[in-house]
């Protein structure tokens, strides 16, 4: 937990931010469009303060909120132009640029351990070796897609070798209760509910192969509005601040959200970071390591200069000031 000096620090940089003037572009927007995510919790808290419509209000700016189901849909979002602000996990982010999404990530919300491979208690499935042959729900362009290959992978297996089938991330966990799959990639808040609602069993976890939960902007808002940039970025380090000096707060925001229960909501949290919010090299490395895996495994083509593609995805200029 941060002392109270250092979050007073915090909330007092994000404020000096808030208050920064905007350029005469600024003036153009009518609308600023975000998701809102229950795996990335600090939106949820932007979302219920009002921050980031307070900081706009004298400009004029509204602020649009749109839920995302999981970062494949934040992605398909950011890319057809209906949010200018995406919650996503980093390697998603950077398959997403890869393939032509044009995204900067601008900010870390979180660092969680959000995903692992889950089964049934009675299902039989102890390690990833027994996942051949079998059927995994998944959600496509997802870390726990991501996290799926590279475990697969680490077994000596691929895709082809079980079935994957292709759910949202909550159908993914029906579909395991009712039998209809064998073992799923989950997700949390789900994944803590399958634990403790369902006895479910986390049989592969792998926290460092968890990527970071980051912030995605499309890159010509960030190019034409830097500024405005720089005040939603602000208005998320108020609601992070709020969020450690009032952890209580936090988790009942993700229980209205949710309508899962505090003990499910607490096991989420208990396996998210949420200290470290610059970008820069802790996110590019474990982004990179991910890419080389994929590419490994054939997901992204052998020609792709991964590294490069980490670069041009990851934009520090928008960093908030570290905590004095």
């Amino acid at each position: 937990m941060l002392d109270r000096r250092i979050l007073l620090s915090a909330l007092a940089g994000a404020l000096a931010l808030v208050g920064m003037p905007t350029s005469p572009r600024a003036a153009d927007v009518k609308e600023i469009r975000l998701d809102w995510a229950t795996y990335n919790p600090v939106s949820l808290v932007l979302k219920d303060k009002g921050f980031l419509e307070e900081a706009l209000k004298a400009q004029g700016i509204k602020v649009r909120w749109v839920q995302s189901l999981g970062s494949n849909k934040a992605l398909e979002f950011l890319n057809g132009g209906a949010i200018d602000f995406g919650s996503s996990a980093g390697a998603a982010a950077l398959l997403a640029r890869i393939n032509g999404n044009p995204i900067k990530v601008v900010y870390a919300y979180s660092r969680p351990e959000w995903t692992a491979l889950v089964t049934r208690k009675d299902a039989g499935i102890a390690t990833v070796a027994d996942l051949k042959g079998k059927r995994i729900a998944v959600t496509r362009g997802t870390d726990p897609h991501i996290f799926l290959i590279r475990a697969l992978q680490g077994a000596g297996l691929t895709e082809k070798d079980a079935k994957l089938v292709l759910l949202q991330h909550a159908d993914g966990r029906t579909a395991l209760d009712r039998g209809d799959v064998d073992a799923w990639a989950g997700l949390d808040p789900m994944m803590a509910a399958a634990e403790i609602e369902n006895d479910d069993v986390l049989f592969h976890r792998e926290p460092a192969a968890n990527t970071w939960g980051v912030l995605d902007v499309r890159e010509d808002f960030a190019k034409e509005h830097p500024d405005l940039v720089k005040t939603v970025i602000a208005a998320y380090e108020q609601a992070r601040v709020f969020s450690l000096a009032n952890p209580d707060a936090l988790k009942a925001a993700l229980v209205a959200a949710t309508k899962l229960p505090d003990p499910v909501i607490a096991r989420q949290l208990e396996r998210t970071d949420l200290a470290k919010p610059t970008v820069g090299p802790a996110q590019a490395d474990t982004i990179r390591a991910a890419g080389i895996a994929l590419q490994q495994a054939g997901v992204i083509p052998a020609a792709t200069d991964v590294a490069a593609a980490v670069d041009g995805l990851i934009d520090p200029q928008f960093n908030p000031p570290p905590a004095r």
